[in-house]
């Protein structure tokens, strides 16, 4: 893994990259309140495939922000492309989950040109609910373990932010607005959207996919809200499954 940071207006973007230099890109976008750290479950399968961009949104984890710095959907995406210019990649495979389904939308939505494939897992483009998605994952681990699925160990680094005022300031900014169903207009690129069977995202995960021409949807199962998290493995196959039959490794459609 090598470390980056990336100037951008208002901030300084922590990011990490691992797997192939010369690799098909794959940009990844974590949950609310996680930090880089919350891929790695899935990242060994990732990196033996793609050059993996993660980062920090800015005011998280090891991203610093100014105090009159600009938070939103559309900061966080025009973020990530300048990351991606920084780093002289044109083109990406876009993984987000929970939040980062939301900013991962808004990147594709205002960046086309650089998005071969599109993940939203968890995804929902309309107000969360905290107290359902926390009951929703105490029902999943009950079936895990009905099923006899073991559990992952969740560090506690994969929720470190060097600073809690920015931290808060960066998901109240995108959460005054819940409403983001104008990302999916107009989007022409493969787009997946799988979420947990215990997920109260699912129902809004749904009707995103109407929005969406072309979308599919897969039904995560024994999972709640944080699928990466919960189910690694099961996750990291659909992914890729996804990315085989969709966007070709072979280069004749996408990376």
């Amino acid at each position: 893994m090598t470390s980056h940071s990336v100037t951008v207006e208002g901030a300084e973007l922590h990011v990490e990259v691992d797997g192939l230099p010369d690799g098909p890109g794959l940009l990844l976008f974590s949950g609310a309140r996680c930090a880089t750290g919350m891929w790695e479950p899935v990242l060994p399968g990732l990196a033996e495939r793609f050059c993996v961009v993660r980062h920090d949104i800015r005011g998280t984890g090891h991203s610093r922000a100014a105090p009159d710095a600009e938070y939103g959907l559309d900061r966080y995406a025009d973020d990530a492309e300048a990351i991606l210019e920084q780093l002289d990649i044109d083109e990406v495979v876009v993984w987000g989950m929970a939040f980062g389904a939301r900013v991962a939308l808004a990147f594709a939505s205002r960046h086309p040109d650089l998005v071969g494939a599109l993940a939203l897992f968890d995804a929902s483009v309309e107000a969360p609910d905290p107290e359902a998605q926390k009951s929703g994952a105490k029902l999943a681990a009950e079936r895990r373990a009905a099923l006899g699925l073991p559990e992952v160990t969740r560090q506690r680094s994969w929720f470190h932010h060097d600073d809690e005022e920015t931290l808060r300031r960066s998901l109240a900014a995108t959460y005054r607005d819940p409403d983001h169903s104008r990302y999916a207009v107009g989007l022409g690129m493969p787009v997946l959207i799988a979420t947990g069977d215990h997920d109260p995202n699912l129902p809004a995960s749904r009707r995103l996919q109407e929005l969406i021409p072309g979308a599919e949807l897969t039904v995560l199962e024994a999972v709640g809200h944080g699928s990466v998290m919960a189910r690694p493995d099961l996750c990291l196959s659909v992914f890729l499954e996804f990315i085989d039959r969709r966007a070709p490794r072979d280069g004749s459609e996408h990376p």
